[in-house]
């Protein structure tokens, strides 16, 4: 334990003496902790903004199309469907979901938003955080996002103005804000929530869909008596609803869109900068111990020994990284409050630990070489005696 105290006197001392040196270094690490916090913020925050509202579902099943690679914008089924999957045995609860895009035109700025209709009280619906349900039927009422009132400062109350293009033409539809849900992204654009018919009325259309009337749902969200039985109310419901294929959350999920090579590319970034993050530090450390070689040789010479060098050289190390990590935390962090609310930046907790976990990992494993050059130099070659 003795050794312990005077590696880490020793350590601490070379730190003080000489911390110009050292704050460039940890300013360095700063900067590469900015830079993997940043990038897993950002790849979360878009992650989020693509599958947020599926992810937060009140579903165990989703049922699609047959055929249509479980790709919801790729899904069209018919309108008995949702009948006939609600007499399934085993299902609890099942809610058609229409998806569509619209642009709310009535503030400052046209907004872009992601359209879906839904069934107030069945799968589909997120639970509303202020105001109430909308009504059924062809009520011209809608439920937003908190994204959207963020981005637009619409409240519970106002009115506002979609447009559509129709045809060829395009239409605008007034329609009342009674409600506030959280956390319901999709497609990388705020969304708002609309009845079924209503849905079909507003929605962008081309001039063979304006001859209907009859909204057809692009997905269906089930929700199961016992969730345990996923596996086997997915083969149920293919065979007891023709013409369909069901999948869980997460492969719904990982068939979004972009979603796969979205997060693919972004961990990629993470892992490089990791990389750079140990060639770095061991660079520099390197350096640090040939550059007091004679030191080394002088402490063993006196009777120090190798654990003493070792330790001392490891928490070196270990205080230089921490510093750099807890500069480049606090920077990430006042850098966020600066950034608009349209860039995707979330910080996940499991997500910016491991990132931080990672970080201080980095700084004994981009050292090592220089740890283990330190244990195995010669007291009399370091003084030039052999």
């Amino acid at each position: 334990m003795s050794n312990v105290f005077l590696a880490f006197y020793l350590a601490v001392k070379e730190v003080i003496r000489n911390r110009g040196r050292f704050l460039l270094v940890s300013l360095v690490i700063a900067l590469i902790t900015l830079l993997v916090l940043f990038i897993a913020a950002l790849g979360e925050g878009l992650a989020n903004g693509n599958r947020e509202y599926v992810s937060n579902l009140d579903a165990d099943l989703i049922v699609f199309l047959d055929k249509s690679d479980y790709i919801i914008s790729s899904s069209r089924l018919d309108t008995n469907a949702v009948r006939t999957v609600r007499r399934v045995d085993g299902v609890a609860d099942a809610g058609p979901i229409y998806t569509s895009t619209s642009e709310i035109v009535s503030t400052e700025e046209p907004l872009k938003v992601s359209l879906l209709g839904v069934e107030m009280g069945r799968p589909g619906m997120p639970p509303i955080i202020e105001g109430r349900e909308f009504r059924g039927g062809e009520a011209r009422e809608v439920v937003i996002d908190r994204g959207v009132a963020i981005r637009s400062g619409i409240k519970v109350g106002d009115e506002i103005t979609l447009r559509s293009t129709q045809g060829v033409d395009d239409k605008f539809f007034a329609l009342e804000v009674v409600g506030l849900v959280d956390g319901q992204s999709y497609f990388f654009q705020s969304t708002i929530f609309v009845p079924p018919a209503t849905w079909e009325k507003i929605r962008p259309q081309s001039e063979a869909d304006l001859n209907s009337n009859t909204p057809y749902p692009n997905v269906i969200a089930v929700r199961l008596v016992d969730p345990s039985q996923i596996e086997a109310m997915k083969e149920r419901l293919m065979t007891d609803v023709k013409n369909v294929q069901v999948t869980d959350i997460d492969t719904t999920i990982n068939n979004i869109p972009g979603y796969s090579a979205q997060q693919g590319t972004v961990q990629a970034q993470g892992f490089f900068t990791l990389l750079i993050g140990v060639l770095v530090i061991g660079g520099f450390f390197q350096i640090q111990i040939l550059q007091k070689v004679p030191q080394i040789g002088v402490l063993k010479a006196i009777g120090s020994s190798n654990g003493v060098v070792g330790w001392a050289a490891v928490i070196q190390i270990i205080v230089v990284t921490a510093m750099g990590v807890a500069i480049g935390g606090a920077l990430t962090y006042l850098f966020s409050l600066g950034l608009p609310p349209t860039i995707p930046f979330v910080f996940n907790g499991i997500r910016s630990f491991i990132a931080i976990l990672l970080l201080l990992l980095i700084g004994p494993l981009g050292g090592m070489v220089s740890i283990i050059y330190a244990v195995r130099i010669e007291p009399l070659k370091a003084l030039r005696l052999g």
